[in-house]
């Protein structure tokens, strides 16, 4: 079944991603009204969230935001689509890293990577980066239930030295990597909920208690890494623009959490600035008040 649902929808897939991006948008336009009214996907879960983190906002401003992350979110799934066939230059146009000699200093130094970025503005054309560093890309993942779909997203990353890596499989390659003074470049989409079981730490997030991944800021620390986070803006449809921030060359030098708290933070600051770029279907906030219950 698996491989029928590839076959069947993979010319289907492969025809939406050579559109321009005129007529991508135009499709775009079209799922966010399936999606939004007719679908409602995750509409009580965003409705929610939003609610939850926003409490002094009208019903009418909850409403707004929400709409526009929905046309942000069809957005985003035909940019995905896109990275299929899209060209190297131009997805250097629309993706644009504003101070890349940020990470070339790190390079002169031999200094590996962890990057930490947020479910924020778009993660899904960051790879990119890839094709402007030395280092060898590396990003964490969770693997997609068809084998098929996971290796064509593993082939798309791969044209750009970027691979993607398992949670379980993190530790043996960048320490193989380490002792081949291999320089790697590690990404982590940190900001979703870890499970209540794993827990280990939590911190308010948008003023609400949860936990928290902190496996990039153990990893950074034990394998003498540089942490960074990156910042996201949406600058127009199809176009964004991303910084390098709180560049730590030693993380050992933090007390425990320090970083992950830094990064926190910063992806709070995005969200308050333009939340309707946050992505509002995951269920972050699930587990809040349940601070104790795997103690």
């Amino acid at each position: 079944m698996q491989l029928l649902a590839y076959i069947l929808l993979y010319p289907f897939l492969w025809l939406i991603s050579i559109l321009p991006f005129r007529l991508l948008y135009f499709i775009s336009d079209g799922l966010y009204i399936i999606i939004y009214y007719i679908i409602g996907y995750r509409k009580k879960v965003v409705t929610e969230n939003l609610n939850l983190v926003f409490p002094k906002k009208t019903e009418n401003e909850i409403a707004l935001i929400q709409k526009k992350f929905y046309h942000h979110l069809c957005d985003m799934i035909l940019e995905a689509i896109k990275s299929i066939t899209i060209s190297e230059s131009e997805m250097k146009k629309r993706y644009v890293f504003t101070n890349v000699e940020e990470i070339h200093k790190l390079e002169k130094e031999n200094k590996s990577v962890v990057l930490l970025m947020g479910h924020y503005a778009s993660w899904e054309w960051v790879f990119i980066l890839q094709k402007s560093v030395n280092h060898k890309g590396y990003a964490v993942y969770k693997q997609l239930s068809n084998k098929y779909f996971d290796a064509l997203v593993k082939r798309i990353r791969a044209k750009y030295n970027s691979y993607l890596i398992t949670t379980k499989e993190t530790f043996p390659i960048l320490i193989k990597a380490k002792r081949n003074n291999e320089l790697t470049f590690n990404g982590f989409v940190f900001d979703q909920s870890p499970k209540i079981q794993k827990a280990m730490y939590w911190q308010p997030f948008m003023g609400i208690n949860v936990p928290v991944h902190v496996g990039a800021e153990i990893l950074a620390k034990r394998l003498d890494m540089a942490t960074v986070f990156l910042k996201v803006k949406k600058v127009k449809r199809g176009y964004y623009e991303a910084t390098f921030t709180d560049i730590i060359k030693t993380p050992k030098d933090f007390d425990d959490f320090d970083i992950t708290d830094m990064a926190l933070k910063r992806v709070e600051e995005q969200i308050h600035e333009a939340p309707e770029y946050y992505l509002w279907t995951h269920k972050r906030w699930k587990h809040r008040g349940k601070e104790h219950a795997n103690k």
